[in-house]
């Protein structure tokens, strides 16, 4: 374990100054976000605001020209494979085996982690039990609904004990049920375990009272704090018409992201 997992000042996720250009077509302007450990934080932004880029520079599918991405203190350009050990990924695209069983998709994850066969299949055990899924270990990821597919997403998440999660819209195309679903037991890993959460989405009505807000519009973060702070920066009496002064649209469920 290193200095910077046992130091609790050190944020599960903290970027920097980070900049993002397609060509000439800038997404992301100075971006600058910190998610301090055992924090729920919402990323929340509509479609284009930039959330999917933010997410691929954390992950390094693109690589940050500008500014620092630290994962529990590791710098994801500078020491990758220190910085995404220590990340859990669940992605807004389907990202499972369809013809494995749940137990496979997840061992085949540990196997890429470098986690023995026995230990592998303890985690896979635990994080299924976790997600509310223990006793269908065996079935194919095809015979699940879409929100026990997403849970299976959260648990292989999990298989290398990861400080920090990133989910990418993990809601989109869920029934409300299965959104409670997946919300509660993410929330449930923060206040259990003390994990980091960035959770980028455009539905306001998953925000709760206690969540870290950050607003992204058009590649600037226009918001971060608390939801008394969102409210007064604003005027605002809902979180949903303080997001609507704040970035000047007419709703933010008008467009997925």
């Amino acid at each position: 374990m290193s200095e910077a997992d046992t130091n609790p000042s050190v944020p599960a996720l903290s970027v920097a100054g980070v900049s993002h250009s397609f060509g000439e077509k800038q997404v992301l302007d100075n971006v600058s976000v910190t998610v301090p450990r055992g924090t729920f934080a919402v990323l929340l932004g509509l479609n284009g605001a930039g959330k999917s880029t933010l997410f691929s520079l954390i992950t390094r599918l693109y690589d940050n020209v500008s500014g620092e991405i630290r994962v529990l203190g590791n710098d994801v350009r500078r020491t990758p494979g220190k910085a995404l050990q220590r990340l859990g990924v669940v992605f807004q695209s389907k990202t499972l085996d369809a013809d494995l069983s749940l137990q496979q998709n997840l061992l085949y994850h540990a196997a890429l982690h470098g986690l023995g066969s026995a230990e592998a299949k303890r985690r896979a055990a635990e994080a299924l039990t976790t997600v509310g899924l223990a006793d269908r270990a065996h079935e194919k990821v095809r015979n699940l609904s879409g929100g026990q597919a997403r849970r299976v997403e959260i648990a292989r998440s999990l298989m290398h004990r990861p400080g920090c999660l990133l989910l990418d819209e993990p809601t989109v195309g869920l029934d409300i049920g299965s959104r409670e679903s997946v919300i509660g037991i993410v929330r449930g890993l923060v206040q259990q375990h003390g994990l980091g959460v960035l959770w980028a989405t455009h539905l306001i009505d998953e925000i709760a009272d206690s969540d870290l807000i950050v607003v992204l519009h058009k590649g600037r973060v226009l918001f971060s704090g608390r939801l008394p702070g969102f409210l007064a920066e604003t005027g605002a009496k809902t979180a949903r018409e303080a997001f609507r002064i704040m970035t000047g649209t007419a709703s933010t469920e008008e467009e997925a992201a």
